[in-house]
C-alpha cells in the first residue's frame, strides 16, 4: 500500500501541502498532528494535567478517535476538527505527543488508518522514521523559525491580532527543540528523505516542486 510520508517542524507547509497533493492523487490524507490535538482537546477538556503521563495514557487508550480521508477529526462521533487549531491547543499539544505511551497509541491509530484507507499521504514529525519507516516517498519539509511564525499568525487569523511574532517564534524554537530532543521518535529527518526548504517559497512554488518529486519517485 503506497504511503508518501512527509515530516518537518510546525509551520513548515506540511499540511497544506500533504492536503493538496492528496487531493491531486486522489490518496487519502493522514494528519498525524491532528490525533495528538484531539486527544490535548479532550485532556483539557476533563482537566487532565498535560503532565500527567499516567493519565493521558489511559486516556489516548480509551479515546475513541476517528480521521476520515478528508483530514476531519471525530472524538466519541463528535467533529472536533475546528477545535484543535486553536492557540491554545497549540501552545499544549507538544507536551502531550512526548509521552511515550501515547505515542505507541497514536502510532497503532495510524497504521490501522493507512490499512483502511491503502494509498494515503501523510504528515507529521515522524512519520517517515517511526510510523512508516517503508514509506514509497520520504519528504522533509523545513523553514526557518521567523518564517514559520509568521504563518502560523496567518492561520489563526483573527485569534492573532493580539499575539506578538516574537513570542510566537519563541514558541516555536521551544517546541522545535522538545521535538527534537525527546527521547521517543525525535523530530528529524529521515536518512533517506528528500529535504526542502520553504523559507523563500510560495505555497504554488512549493507544492510545484513537491509534485515533481512525486512524479519522478512514485509510479503510476
Amino acid at each position: 500500500m503506497p504511503v508518501i510520508a512527509i515530516d518537518g517542524p510546525a509551520g513548515a507547509g506540511k499540511s497544506t501541502i500533504a492536503k493538496r497533493l492528496a487531493r491531486t492523487l486522489g490518496w487519502a490524507y493522514l494528519d498525524s498532528g491532528a490525533m495528538y490535538r484531539a486527544l490535548t482537546v479532550v485532556a483539557m477538556d476533563r482537566g487532565i494535567g498535560l503532565t500527567d503521563a499516567a493519565a493521558l495514557s489511559v486516556l489516548a487508550r480509551e479515546l475513541d478517535l476517528e480521521l476520515d480521508a478528508a483530514g476531519k477529526v471525530r472524538v466519541a462521533g463528535e467533529n472536533i476538527t475546528g477545535r484543535i487549531r486553536t492557540p491554545e491547543v497549540t501552545e499544549a499539544v507538544s507536551a502531550v505527543a512526548t509521552v511515550p505511551e501515547v505515542r505507541a497509541v497514536m502510532v497503532s491509530h495510524q497504521r490501522r488508518f493507512r490499512d483502511r484507507q491503502g494509498r494515503i499521504v501523510a504528515e507529521g514529525r515522524d512519520i517517515g522514521t517511526v510510523v512508516f519507516p517503508d514509506a514509497d516517498l520520504k519528504i522533509y519539509l523545513d523553514a526557518d523559525s521567523s518564517e514559520r511564525a509568521q504563518r502560523r499568525l496567518t492561520q489563526w487569523g483573527e485569534a492573532a491580532s493580539s499575539v506578538d511574532v516574537e513570542a510566537v517564534q519563541a514558541d516555536i524554537e521551544e517546541r522545535d527543540r522538545r521535538d527534537s530532543t525527546r527521547e521517543v521518535a525525535p523530530l528529524k529527518p529521515a536518512e533517506d528523505a528528500w529535504r526542502l526548504d520553504t523559507s523563500k517559497m510560495t505555497l504554488a512554488e512549493v507544492l510545484e516542486a513537491v509534485q515533481e518529486r512525486v512524479r519522478s519517485a512514485i509510479r503510476p
